[in-house]
């Protein structure tokens, strides 16, 4: 019997993504406490978040294919979350200007028939030019990148504020790495293609 495929994610961002590949899928908020524990390292807290969200899905979906994700974006261990406001992210880009931030994607593929989870960690690291106050707050003035890790949508205007990015899968970055789910989900018996 088939599964249904279910995001673990409210992220409208993580929807289009998904969207891509073709499946159906529902979506599901995992109501997940996301604080960090004690000395935990942002790439764990990622991963353990991760799979938290698809198993918290999975009270309501004890039969699926659920997909959990998490990213953080860090410089030297510090921790750069969403911002949630306009002071925040000016505070946020100023600090990351001339910087190179891990963003660091943690994905959880559960499958809560069998309980078996997979979780993977996909870095992208990316380098931020050397910011002018002007550019920041041009930039957060059109595109009010408020509920972004690290205040930049590279999928958007916040491509200008970067110098370079590396990583392997382009997805990663924007929260969803589709080239991980992809193998993922191939080995659950859920082919893309």
């Amino acid at each position: 019997m088939s599964q249904k495929l279910i995001l673990a994610s409210t992220s409208p961002y993580r929807r289009e993504l998904l969207g891509r590949l073709g499946l159906a899928f529902e979506v599901a908020n995992p109501q997940t406490d996301e604080s960090p524990l004690f000395g935990e390292s942002p790439e764990s807290m990622a991963l353990r978040l991760s799979e938290a969200k698809a198993r918290a899905a999975a009270q309501a979906y004890p039969d699926a294919l659920i997909i959990g994700s998490d990213q953080v974006a860090t410089v030297n261990g510090n921790i750069y979350g969403k911002p949630g406001t306009h002071e925040r992210a000016v505070k946020q880009l100023r600090e990351l200007s001339g910087k190179t931030v891990n963003f660091f994607t943690g994905l959880c593929l559960l499958n809560a028939r069998t309980g078996e989870a997979e979780v993977r960690g996909i870095p992208t690291l990316v380098t931020f030019r050397e910011l002018t106050d002007s550019e920041i707050d041009n930039y957060l003035r059109r595109e009010p990148a408020y509920n972004c890790a690290g205040s930049a949508k590279s999928e958007g205007l916040g491509i200008a504020l970067m110098s370079s990015m590396r990583g392997d899968d382009p997805n990663a970055l924007v929260g969803l790495p589709l080239i991980a789910l992809c193998d993922m989900l191939r080995k659950q018996g859920m082919g893309v293609l």
